[in-house]
């Protein structure tokens, strides 16, 4: 992997959070919000609205304003909550810790289910094994997380009282209660990662026992256990690694939903809270820190990729 790629990737992610954060501020420019009303209120007098603009730089030109915020933004500042008066910095990655939390026990518990179960469907491909994996992936592209976040809530917390059916517990407080808490959010979001996954896994791994390299590992007299395992696996699981950094973009959006759903402060509830309340900085901020954790995420599986398989080559 030569420097000169790693040099363009990152200029390529610093460009595209440029072009994210024109977007963003475009968008944020014509909603229907005035940053000096949100902060003094609507019976305001004229007088001090408009002193208030003056001193927000709210009458100055639209790219005067975008100068000053981006500039802000390269410096570490992401401006004050209109809402809450506090800064949104410390707010907004407090709450993108939590929701990286949330994704990578997601994550987790994907690979744990879906690659085995990916394995088991191609290997006995065209039984009750496939069929019911084939079910169980069907079922987990099918259903919205709403539907499936009600079901999980109704069966395990009202009926059964085995989990709590809201809420959110720092692990630092209290280990277990937190593992309580994230246990329905988890399984709900990583219904759909594992029916992505394990269609792939199956799909990548029937091609694979396919190809001539493969039949070759077999006469030579390799068990089934170690052409799997030596051979079939190490290739069929690389497409694996795209698979879960594009779900990311799914987790992002998966993870607002289930945030809401099972009052879970992270970056998603954030956001929502911020367009009920027009707050315009932290829409901003929200946007481009998800927009930026997305890109990292990308360029970190492109590196995983050119690691785990020498024949991929950047230049």
């Amino acid at each position: 992997m030569s420097p000169n790629y790693l040099l363009k990737r990152l200029l390529m992610i610093f460009y595209t959070l440029f072009v994210v954060s024109l977007i963003v501020f475009a968008i944020t420019q014509v909603l229907p919000a005035d940053a000096a009303v949100m902060m003094l209120g609507e019976h305001a007098t004229p007088e001090a609205l408009d002193a208030l603009r003056q001193t927000m730089g709210l009458n100055a030109p639209v790219w005067v304003q975008y100068g000053h915020w981006l500039w802000a933004l390269l410096q570490g500042d992401f401006g004050t909550s209109l809402r809450t008066g506090q800064p949104i910095g410390p707010a907004m990655f407090s709450a993108l810790g939590r929701s990286l939390l949330l994704a990578f026990l997601s994550i987790g518990l994907m690979l744990i289910l879906a690659i085995p179960l990916g394995i088991i469907a191609a290997i006995r491909r065209g039984k009750v094994a496939d069929i019911v994996v084939s079910l169980i992936s069907y079922l987990g592209v099918a259903l919205p997380e709403f539907v499936t976040a009600t079901v999980a809530v109704l069966l395990l917390a009202d009926w059964l009282k085995w989990l709590p059916p809201t809420g959110y517990v720092s692990p630092t407080e209290d280990f277990f209660g937190a593992i309580a808490h994230l246990i329905l959010p988890v399984c709900v979001i990583s219904v759909i990662l594992i029916a992505h996954v394990s269609r792939m896994v199956r799909s990548e791994l029937v091609d694979v026992l396919h190809t001539d390299y493969i039949r070759a590992a077999r006469l030579k007299g390799m068990s089934r256990g170690t052409v799997l395992r030596r051979h079939a696996l190490r290739n069929a699981l690389l497409p694996t690694i795209t698979i879960v950094a594009l779900d990311v973009g799914y987790l992002l959006g998966g993870v607002i939903v289930v945030e809401e759903i099972f009052a879970i402060p992270g970056i998603g509830r954030e956001l929502i809270v911020a367009i009920q309340a027009r707050d315009l900085p932290v829409i901003q901020a929200g946007v481009l820190i998800m927009a930026a954790t997305y890109s990292i995420v990308n360029f970190i599986a492109d590196m995983l990729y050119a690691v785990l398989d020498k024949r991929i080559q950047y230049d």
